[in-house]
């Protein structure tokens, strides 16, 4: 998916607030005219950011994903599945009496087998609650877990500079 143009709209009017929509195949961003460049160049950046993961995230239908890894390795659906913008230290969390599962939305940009995995390991805890033998041997089901451990083990930890 290509990134659409970004049209700046800069508005005496607007005091303090910035938006930002698609209309037309780009984003326009509409911001206060008396920002300072650099004020400016860092609230677009975050703003197109914010767009365009939005958009993503609306392009992969969890509930699907999750009912078809869910027949695949016989694990229980969710009531519910979500993306959530809350999980910075974890991948994915389950509450398993009400049996909802929500998963980062870090993970959008990932490979879908990466994904798959995360789903897979919370549909497991539907299952079995804690990380025990049993819950190990529903989520070795999914042949590319270890794989992506290993990725997500990268990707988690931080970068030496």
């Amino acid at each position: 998916m290509s990134d659409p143009p970004v049209e700046i709209v800069r508005s005496a009017r607007r005091k303090r607030t910035i938006q930002a929509s698609f209309v037309e195949g780009r984003i326009r961003v509409l911001v206060p005219a008396g920002l300072k460049p650099e004020e400016e160049r860092l609230h677009v950046e975050g703003m197109v950011a914010r767009l365009t993961r939005k958009r993503e995230l609306r392009a992969v239908d969890l509930a699907v994903r999750a009912q078809r890894l869910a027949q695949r390795y016989d694990l229980p659906m969710p009531a519910r599945i979500e993306w959530s913008d809350r999980q910075l230290e974890r991948w994915g969390s389950c509450t398993f009496s009400d049996r909802s599962v929500r998963i980062s939305s870090r993970l959008v940009n990932m490979p879908a087998w990466v994904l798959d995995y995360v789903i897979v390991h919370e549909l497991a805890h539907l299952a079995v609650p804690r990380h025990s033998s049993a819950f190990k041997e529903l989520v070795a089901r999914y042949e590319l877990g270890e794989r992506a451990e290993g990725y997500l083990i990268a990707k988690s930890e931080p970068v030496a500079g």
